[in-house]
């Protein structure tokens, strides 16, 4: 029951795993250098995430890892512009040769001055180019400030995702 976790360096995989794992914030300063494994335990399921870390010389694990897991999370930051048509073009590359893996995109930062909001996030990335066999969801999320409860979108990802490892 593993979900893989990407995006780019700095788009906060970790401050988000961490969130989901403990409903708490605490945000990571430093880059994730090679993997990050979490457990999280929900009343219906245990859920595994495994991190790569999205520095250009660990991106070439993704591929390794993505047949064996039932959901990828992809983490952009929204308030990185210059950034998203990377992240495009390395989502649209992940997943072409898997029409079915359901994608969990989280729009991170969202309380960062200038993050774009959903609308552009969705298609700055081409979502809708992504196939309509596809379980595709699309969450603005930010990360607090530390030791506080986790967002209400916090939340609502982390059932999302609980919901769609009950499903596979």
């Amino acid at each position: 029951r593993q979900i893989l976790v990407l995006g780019l360096d700095g788009a906060g995989k970790t401050s988000v795993l961490h969130s989901l794992a403990t409903n708490h914030v605490k945000r990571s300063v430093a880059p994730t250098e090679g993997f990050n494994a979490i457990c999280v335990n929900t009343e219906e399921s245990q859920m595994e995430f495994l991190e790569i870390g999205g520095s250009e010389s660990l991106r070439s694990y993704w591929k390794m890892y993505l047949p064996k897991v039932l959901l990828l999370i992809y983490v952009v930051d929204s308030a990185d512009h210059a950034r998203l048509p990377v992240a495009k073009q390395l989502l649209h590359q992940l997943i072409q040769n898997n029409s079915t893996l359901p994608v969990v995109v989280l729009a991170n930062k969202q309380d960062l001055e200038g993050a774009y909001c959903i609308t552009d996030i969705h298609d700055a990335l081409a979502l809708s180019d992504l196939g309509d066999e596809r379980k595709m969801f699309l969450i603005g999320t930010h990360v607090a400030e530390d030791g506080s409860e986790i967002s209400s979108s916090m939340k609502d990802a982390k059932e999302l995702i609980a919901q769609l490892v009950l499903e596979t």
